[in-house]
């Protein structure tokens, strides 16, 4: 894993950061927050619990791509008939490419976790088709190294932040969480952008000089 994270950190930072962090991440109306998106870290087993109501309906699943260039998204998923499902292989990353086709997607590296969804044989052939070597993903050409959500700012920005702010007005419907998710992405300045990369960048370095450790 040292060896992949090393690679992947490198590669990065040689770029410029010109990778586009991609990833998917369910609203629940009830501002229900999904914990397998918190992680603890511990040499011994922590013994912690996490209570889960059992029945949640109600959501909206989005897609964002995240780059030093801006925000790419959000994209709800949703079928001909504007209802929402579930993500696949055939709705995640395809319906995308034409998005990422108009951010000169020839020099623009593409990063994303192992999720089943992400990792689909006829998905990867699809990036490896689009991307070429300039894809970071489990069965890529560089490998993500797993359980690294703390390398993404997807993760360890995005979806925080706008969780943080769309539920404030309390939304009743999908519709009204969909305007404010909407409003809450447009919202968001270049200049937060570049402080989120210049953190993602710290963490890299971080990475590198700790010979591929994971953060504290």
């Amino acid at each position: 894993m040292q060896s992949d994270t090393l690679r992947m950190v490198l590669i990065v930072e040689f770029t410029k950061f010109n990778a586009a962090s991609i990833d998917e991440a369910p609203f629940w109306l009830n501002g229900y927050v999904n914990k397998q998106n918190c992680c603890i870290w511990s040499e011994a087993n922590p013994q912690v619990y996490v209570e889960t109501p059992l029945h949640q309906k109600k959501k909206l699943t989005i897609w964002y791509a995240l780059w030093a260039g801006g925000i790419i998204g959000p994209y709800f998923f949703k079928n001909d008939e504007g209802h929402n499902v579930t993500v696949n292989g055939d709705r995640g990353i395809e319906p995308r490419i034409p998005e990422l086709n108009n951010h000169e997607v020839q020099k623009l590296w593409f990063q994303q976790d192992g999720a089943t969804c992400h990792t689909a044989r006829a998905t990867i052939d699809l990036l490896k088709d689009t991307f070429g070597d300039r894809l970071i993903s489990r069965f890529g050409p560089v490998n993500w190294p797993p359980r690294s959500c703390d390398l993404t700012p997807l993760n360890y920005f995005l979806w925080g932040y706008v969780k943080s702010l769309v539920y404030a007005n309390k939304p009743q419907t999908l519709d009204y969480l969909e305007d404010n998710i909407r409003r809450v992405i447009a919202d968001i300045r270049p200049q937060m952008l570049e402080k989120v990369i210049e953190n993602w960048t710290s963490r890299l370095d971080y990475i590198r000089a700790n010979r591929g450790n994971h953060m504290p």
